[in-house]
């Protein structure tokens, strides 16, 4: 209680948080009781990890960046090494190694792609 109160962030201790993900900037952040943050996952400040109404927690795969404010919410999963913009409003599964943006977010890039 006292670093809720301390951060204004509230990360539910059932959250399955491997103890190798970063949250550098504990400011804001929420992480649901039934989230799953991977190896290596790094999340910045404002970031919520939550559900829909009655529906599950994200799954974010080891070495997933998530950027500052960013809202990812629902029973979607997070592919490794995908990338969140700061701000974008993720409603959908990302692919590994993909990169989301916008309100909803939307995929811009993959590590593979030529366009």
């Amino acid at each position: 209680m006292f670093w809720t109160i301390t951060t204004g962030s509230d990360i539910h201790r059932d959250a399955q948080i491997a103890s190798s993900a970063r949250f550098p900037h504990l400011t804001g952040i929420v992480v649901h009781r039934d989230a799953v943050v991977g190896d290596r996952c790094l999340v910045m400040q404002q970031v919520t990890i939550g559900q829909i109404g009655k529906s599950g927690a994200p799954t974010l795969e080891e070495d997933v960046y998530v950027g500052a404010g960013a809202k990812v919410i629902g029973e979607i999963t997070i592919g490794a090494r995908a990338r969140i913009g700061a701000n974008a409003v993720v409603l959908k599964d990302v692919p590994a190694d993909a990169t989301a943006v916008g309100v909803p977010a939307r995929i811009i890039m993959r590590k593979n792609d030529h366009s």
